[in-house]
């Protein structure tokens, strides 16, 4: 296995000790290091849909910034989300590509960025673009536009952008190879790629005690839903994006935790609209369900604090220029 680069940017709420240590044995930044093979994944509670980037929800779940919902996606990523828009470099005339841009923050935080460029940014999920669309005209946001698109496929005008960005919008692509090409040749030459995704799920909190508290195991059935971990292995990536013509790929380990209510209520509204969730349920027994439901609320409770729900959480955030 080639050595990757990887470097800490944020230790979070946990110190030294963490899971990671372990895993990845992280030294110095500019060491280069082996990583150890990833280990089996689950599914784990992270899935993508009819909310785009997002969580998918049961359709009488309020999507992202729906005024009505307790709960939004990015509220949920609100730290991670803070770490990722530092690390764009975003130029005043950059225009910028946001892939999978869901309800479209991460898209109008880029435009005000990119003053005299632009931004735009494309979703599989057409309920998504169309809250995207009217948020920014609310917000008074005029150089970002929003287009219905799968950017695995989607024809981008050759070489229009300076910068491609995703958070957590890109581990779900079914060749992820002919996309990530897709995305390139839409960069200008030397463009730069800066995505944001989540390393394993053993290093993720949220998906441990969500899936311990619904039962989980390695012999339960495959979970319909994309997997989110899909590129959380550094030497996968690497192999993907330089296949897809990108070279200079470098990891930063992000460590921040993720917010999933302002109480044990409403946390365990947005959970239950997960899709791994509503599988978990649906093939237990009402009694077991109803036991299961139980851990459910306990676990959350146990990371309920003054400040709402929270659950430890580790990212990569990648970074890649086009050839």
């Amino acid at each position: 296995m080639s050595a990757i680069r990887l470097r800490v940017t944020d230790a979070g709420r946990l110190g030294a000790g963490s899971p990671a240590d372990r895993v990845l044995q992280l030294t110095r930044f500019d060491q280069l290091l082996e990583v150890a093979p990833h280990p089996p994944l689950g599914a784990g509670c992270y899935d993508s849909g009819p909310i785009g980037n997002g969580i998918v929800m049961d359709e009488e779940h309020s999507g992202p910034d729906a005024g009505a919902s307790p709960m939004d996606y990015d509220a949920e990523l609100q730290l991670l989300n803070e770490v990722l828009r530092r690390a764009y470099g975003i130029e005043p005339h950059d225009n910028v590509l946001d892939i999978g841009c869901g309800a479209g923050q991460t898209t109008r935080e880029a435009a005000r960025m990119a003053a005299e460029g632009g931004a735009l940014g494309v979703d599989l999920s057409a309920e998504s673009i169309a809250r995207a669309r009217e948020l920014a005209q609310a917000e008074g946001v005029r150089n970002v536009t929003f287009e219905h698109a799968d950017a695995q496929v989607h024809p981008f005008p050759s070489g229009r952008f300076e910068l491609a960005i995703s958070r957590f919008g890109t581990m779900f692509f079914p060749d992820p190879i002919a996309a990530f090409a897709n995305i390139g040749r839409a960069l200008r030459p030397a463009g730069r790629l800066v995505m944001m995704v989540w390393q394993g799920h053993e290093l993720n909190e949220w998906s441990r005690a969500i899936e311990e508290a619904l039962g989980g195991s390695r012999d339960a059935p495959a979970s319909e839903a994309p997997d989110p971990f899909s590129l959380a292995d550094p030497a996968r990536v690497e192999g993907i994006l330089n296949a897809a013509g990108f070279t200079h790929v470098t990891f930063s380990d992000v460590h921040r935790p993720i917010h999933y209510g302002r109480d044990v209520a409403a946390a365990l509204e947005w959970v239950r609209g997960f899709t791994c969730t509503k599988e978990a349920f649906a093939r237990l027994a009402a009694a077991s369900a109803e036991r299961a439901l139980g851990r459910l609320r306990g676990t959350l409770a146990a990371h309920a604090d003054r400040d709402g729900v929270w659950f430890d959480s580790r990212a990569w955030i990648v970074k890649a220029r086009r050839r």
